[in-house]
């Protein structure tokens, strides 16, 4: 039995897909196209000049073996650190700015101005704070404690510290505004509950705050780990080639000079 689609539906398919169309060509143009041109190239030697050959799993076999490759890898991972610690300081934050008080909406707005600074200033004001010798980071550490502060960005056991640092400045006032939103939208009746079964501050706070607020939880961890491994702009500027012993090199930074600077796009194109 043929069936017609009425002409109200037959609009609202046409502009449905017209309203879909950009978003899908965007996919294909500039997300799974150079997926599969990165993933052809990973079997080749091809450094932009000279026809592309193919090698097979040469690339991944050197990848395997080249000690940078891991050591960016792993200082991508303990970047991860700072998930926690951002997530720690910015509920402690959202908690402070959960309150009605005259003069909130600044304190709230101070915070979250990091959060949309370019990226590069930033990271060229921190370049000059943690400086070792004229720093402001150190000449407060020499001003309170009365001892020279670390070499930052010169000592390979502090550059991830450094960047964790640095990122925690930066990055907790867009997950405090989310914590914030999570606190204002549950409802007070759970804590005047809790209140009359005689619930402290604290049982409320591990019973019903930190419960209800899983889904940001979720989100932050999950958007948190794409924006560590994601990481590239502080490492470029903070530490040049990669940092002493390539303590400061992520896996992004890593793939970017072997492409851009060695122009092995085929081995490039294999870590990716």
């Amino acid at each position: 039995m043929k069936t017609t689609i009425p002409g109200y539906r037959r609009k609202e398919i046409i502009w449905s897909l017209i309203f879909v169309t950009p978003p899908v060509l965007g996919f294909l143009i500039f997300g799974l196209a150079p997926l599969l041109t990165s993933f052809g190239l990973s079997f080749m030697t091809w450094d932009m000049l000279t026809p592309s050959k193919i090698v097979g799993f040469d690339n991944f076999h050197y990848m395997f073996n080249d000690e940078k490759f891991y050591k960016s890898l792993y200082n991508t991972f303990f970047l991860l650190l700072g998930i926690p610690l951002g997530m720690i300081f910015s509920m402690i934050l959202a908690i402070m700015m959960n309150r009605k008080l005259s003069g909130i909406s600044i304190f709230r707005t101070i915070y979250y101005i990091p959060v949309i600074s370019p990226i590069i200033a930033v990271s060229l004001l921190w370049q000059w704070m943690l400086n070792y010798d004229y720093g402001l980071v150190n000449e407060f550490i020499w001003k309170v404690f009365g001892t020279q502060g670390p070499n930052w960005l010169g000592d390979p056991n502090w550059v991830k510290p450094s960047f964790i640092i640095m990122g925690l400045w930066g990055g907790v006032g867009g997950t405090m505004v989310l914590y914030l939103a999570g606190l204002q939208g549950i409802s007070s009746t759970y804590y005047e509950a809790a209140e009359v079964d005689g619930a402290s501050r604290w049982h409320q706070f591990r019973h019903i705050t930190l419960p209800l607020l899983s889904p940001i939880h979720f989100y932050v961890v999950v958007m948190g780990i794409i924006g560590t491994f994601q990481s590239f702009s502080q490492m470029y500027i903070l530490a040049a080639d990669g940092g002493p012993e390539y303590s400061g090199a992520t896996i992004v930074y890593y793939i970017f000079q072997e492409a851009f600077k060695y122009f092995n796009m085929g081995y490039a194109s294999s870590v990716a």
